[in-house]
Order: structure tokens, then C-alpha cells, then sequence
């Protein structure tokens, strides 16, 4: 058995809790919704960001039910962006099995989305918390301003190490950040631990994102997802960023001219693709999770030890193993 399944196993029951209380929230008296709704589900992934709820109300007090209707806010807003995101790429897969707006079109998986969003605003007032509600509405407006400016970076071309932290800051990180704050605010926890376990947090969703990113660079039907679309879409991640600026290897001028290329061949995004494997981008981008990742645990275990700590600690290995 994996350590993530061990995550699991110890929260299992309020997991089961949670997936009850998402059902039931998005069950509606339209048939074609409801058929919408409970194909989507079924392939409904790790569940790391309710995951990320649950522990931190765990190991800061204990997992009320406010606590679980907090972390159906959050995977509701995030699977929100999901179905949206689908529809903006045009994707076709995720998780392996086909989106919304494949099965459907994308008039519906748009009307779909936006369910998911207010179905998450009304799990959020059930906490009984205005501080949850401020924070499921300030992240929906970071996540929208996160893709709005690697969008404006993607035109731009800029090609800044700095300008790829702030956006995976706002698009990732933030995510995972209201996730512990969430879980902190429902299980009494002071403004210094919640601050703490923010941190923490913030380490694990810049992890999560540059793994993420480094899937776009290797071919592997198990990712759900087609390799090469970040820069299909002008998106340059971390391995890349590093080799562009390798002046040392005599290709990176014109990979510099190449990657600002209004539109990318599938041979061009080849070439780019094996070049920043070629100059250390990989491994570059793992050694940034590292220290990224040793510094989510040094945070971690200031607090006292329990099975709950060593999940997190878990949890940051699992991201930076994850296969998909």
C-alpha cells in the first residue's frame, strides 16, 4: 500500500463524509444535470485539496462539521475551474475519461461550471463562517487573476523565473493555501498556527505545480492529458525557463528566438521539449521541489509530532513521486 493510500485510510471516514455532503449539494431536479454531475464524479481524482482540509483541521483541533462542509466548498470551486479550464483548452480528456464539454459541448460544460461554483458558495455559508465565505470568494478571484496573467505573460513572452513563481503563487499555491486555512478556521486554531500551516501549504502547491509542469515534457498516456500544451498555448514552465537562459550551450539563442514564435510547430515544441530536457531542466525543476519541499517539512514538524504531522510529511513526497 502507497503512503498516500495511508493518508486516506486516516481520514477515510470524513472523506466519506465529504463526498456525501458534494453529492447532495450538487443533486438538482434536473435529469440532464444530475446525469452531468454524477458522470464527473466518477472520476472525481486524489482529492488531495479537501484532503488538505481535513488533515489541517486534524492536526490543529478536530474535524467538525463545518470542517467538512468547508472542504466540499473548495473541491467544488476547484472542480469549477476544472470544467472551465477544459473548455478554454479544448480538452478533450482529463483523468483519462472524457471532459464535460467532449461528451457534451461546451455551452453546457460553461453553464456546468459555473453550478459547480455557486453550489460551492452555498456549501461555505453552511459553515457558518463569514471568514469561510471571504475565503472561498478571494480565491476565486486570485485563481482568475493567476490565469489571466500567465495568459498576459504567454503574450508578452516574458521569460522570467520570478514572473513563473508569482503565477504559480496565485494559480496553484493559493489553492492549497485556503485549503489549510480553511481547516484551520473551522477547528479553532490561533492566527499564528493557521499562519504556520498557510506556509506549509504554500510549499506544497508550488511542488504540486512544477510536477505538474514537468509531465508536459514527457509522452505518457497515463497523465490524461496531452504533452506539450503548455507551449502550445505560449506557457513556458520551469525546465525550460532554465535552459533558455543556459548561454553556455551554443543552441540557446536560437531556442530564445524559437520560443517567441508566435505559434509552435508539434516539431518545434519537439525541439524545445528535448533541449530543456538536454540542458538540466529537469533536474533543475526537482531540485527546486527539494528545497521547496524540505522547507514545507521543517515547518511542519515545529508543530507536535502525531500520525497527522507525518501525513503532510507524506504528502509532499507523494506530489513529487505522483506519476499523474
Amino acid at each position: 500500500m502507497t503512503s498516500f493510500d495511508d493518508i486516506r485510510r486516516s481520514i477515510a471516514s470524513e472523506l466519506d463524509e465529504l463526498n456525501s455532503n458534494i453529492s447532495q449539494a450538487l443533486h438538482t431536479a434536473n435529469p440532464l444535470m444530475n446525469e452531468i454531475v454524477e458522470n464527473y464524479l466518477k472520476a472525481n481524482g486524489k482529492q488531495i485539496r479537501p484532503m488538505l482540509v481535513l488533515l489541517s483541521a486534524k492536526l490543529l483541533g478536530k474535524v467538525t462539521q463545518a470542517t467538512v462542509a468547508s472542504a466540499a466548498a473548495i473541491e467544488m470551486l476547484h472542480n469549477a475551474t476544472l470544467i472551465h479550464d477544459d473548455v478554454i483548452d479544448q480538452t478533450r480528456t482529463r483523468r483519462n475519461a472524457p471532459t464535460v464539454n467532449a461528451v457534451w459541448d461546451n455551452h453546457v460544460a460553461v453553464l456546468v461550471g459555473d453550478f459547480f461554483v455557486s453550489s460551492s458558495l452555498q456549501a461555505a455559508l453552511k459553515t457558518g463562517s463569514m471568514e469561510c465565505v471571504g475565503i472561498i470568494a478571494e480565491l476565486g478571484r486570485t485563481l482568475s487573476l493567476g490565469e489571466i496573467e500567465q495568459i498576459d505573460n504567454a503574450r508578452s513572452h516574458s521569460l522570467s523565473e520570478d514572473a513563473y513563481f508569482d503565477i504559480i503563487q496565485s494559480k496553484t499555491a493559493s489553492l492549497f493555501m485556503a485549503c489549510v486555512e480553511m481547516g484551520a478556521v473551522t477547528s479553532g486554531a490561533s492566527a499564528a498556527e493557521t499562519g504556520q500551516m498557510c506556509q506549509v501549504a504554500r510549499m506544497l502547491g508550488l511542488c504540486f505545480q512544477i510536477r505538474d509542469d514537468i509531465f508536459d515534457y514527457f509522452d505518457d498516456e497515463s497523465v490524461g492529458k496531452p504533452t506539450g500544451n503548455d507551449l502550445r498555448e505560449g506557457k513556458v514552465t520551469l525546465p525550460l525557463l532554465y535552459a533558455l537562459n543556459r548561454a553556455d550551450l551554443p543552441e540557446c539563442g536560437a531556442m530564445n528566438l524559437l520560443v517567441r514564435k508566435p505559434e509552435l510547430s508539434t516539431d518545434e515544441i519537439g525541439t524545445l521539449t528535448e533541449y530543456a530536457r538536454r540542458a538540466g531542466g529537469i533536474d533543475y525543476a526537482y531540485a527546486r521541489m527539494k528545497e521547496l519541499r524540505d522547507k514545507g517539512v521543517e515547518m511542519i514538524n515545529r508543530f507536535p509530532a502525531s500520525e497527522t504531522r507525518d501525513s503532510f510529511v507524506l504528502l509532499f513526497d507523494y506530489i513529487i513521486r505522483r506519476k499523474f
